[in-house]
């Protein structure tokens, strides 16, 4: 649990400004754009594939949907029934896609605020 407040800054993108915490997570989700998921993944070393953005879709229509980002286990259900996979290797094409992990960038590309409480798995 932190202590201290965000910090906030801004990131000027071609679709408009966006405000980002301390860690670059968007602040509102409202506010994420194909331009800003581009910014994270450079940032992040990560050129976007269809794949990676088969998975940023599913969890921008979870959020949509739900009102609240998408569990990890159900973005790696969603890439097992897609890839015909098990649940090893769904969480082995996870971590292809994003090799620091879910919560590091995928939620961060994919726009979601920054979790609180979950895992970095």
């Amino acid at each position: 649990m932190r202590t201290r407040p965000d910090t906030l800054s801004t990131i000027d993108l071609p679709s408009g400004r966006v405000t980002v915490d301390g860690h670059g997570y968007l602040t509102d989700p409202d506010q994420w754009s194909r331009d800003f998921a581009e910014h994270v993944a450079r940032n992040e070393g990560l050129e976007l594939t269809p794949r990676h953005w088969e998975v940023i879709d599913f969890m921008r229509a979870w959020l949509d949907e739900h009102g609240i980002a998408a569990d990890a286990r159900f973005v790696l259900k969603f890439l097992a029934a897609d890839g015909n996979l098990g649940k090893h290797d769904a969480k082995m094409a996870m971590f292809d896609l994003f090799p620091y992990g879910y919560v590091k960038q995928a939620c961060k590309i994919a726009g979601m605020k920054q979790p609180r409480a979950w895992s970095t798995g």
